[in-house]
């Protein structure tokens, strides 16, 4: 796979939903909104990928009034409608980011929760992806992903958090419509992940490895 592919996944019905349908809601995360005024943070939630991490609960108002109550707590939230998530390990999922960033269409929203990756994928993408990566031929060389869809739940990072020990994120939900990478983008990132680390192992060096911590992902690259 030479080049990136555009995924042309719909988006889902709970991410259509338009915002009519939330002109009754209390305006809870007017604090978000005072915050993204003029300026905008890679790693923090907005008010608006607050509102479409919300569309994906049963029961969104009572989401968004726990999140009120409690911003700096973690929350679980089902897949399957609004999106997929992708569980890799962080230093596999590191290079997964490193390879959409900089050669690909870049990525949804991102997180890190116990040693784990976390990438939010289209609906669909944790049914598809297992049975593509078992069909390409670097597959094998591709740590097991966790693919997390219908029925599954995920921990998200609070939408402020208080500590960087715990969930949080490296690329936090900014829209109530977010790009979401579908199975062949997936793909494609895995396979790139693993050339790259074949790569490096051959490759000797005289200088150190880059901190991990230090990357930086201009989001406004996203579709």
């Amino acid at each position: 796979m030479s080049a990136w592919l555009r995924d042309e996944t719909p988006l889902s019905p709970a991410q259509s939903d338009t915002d009519e349908r939330r002109t009754d809601r209390p305006d809870v995360f007017g604090f978000l909104r005072e915050r993204d005024e003029g300026r905008h943070h890679t790693t923090q939630v907005t008010a608006a990928g607050a509102d479409w991490l919300a569309s994906a609960a049963a029961y969104p108002r009572s989401t968004l009034a726990l999140w009120e109550s409690r911003p700096a707590a973690p929350a679980v939230l089902p897949c399957g409608t609004a999106f997929d998530v992708v569980n890799v390990d962080t230093i596999f999922g590191r290079r997964m980011l490193d390879r959409l960033w900089s050669e690909g269409p870049g990525t949804g929203p991102v997180a890190v929760h116990r040693g784990r990756m976390l990438l939010f994928a289209a609906p669909g993408t944790a049914q598809r992806l297992p049975s593509l990566l078992a069909w390409e031929e670097w597959g094998d060389s591709v740590p097991p992903p966790l693919c997390h869809g219908t029925g599954d739940a995920v921990t998200i990072p609070p939408l402020c958090p208080l500590e960087r020990t715990g969930p949080r994120w490296v690329v936090a939900p900014d829209t109530r419509h977010p790009w979401l990478p579908g199975p062949e983008v997936m793909l494609w990132a895995c396979v790139r992940a693993v050339r790259a680390a074949s790569a490096a192992d051959v490759r000797i060096s005289i200088f150190p490895p880059a901190d991990q911590d230090a990357k930086v992902y201009d989001v406004s690259r996203r579709r």
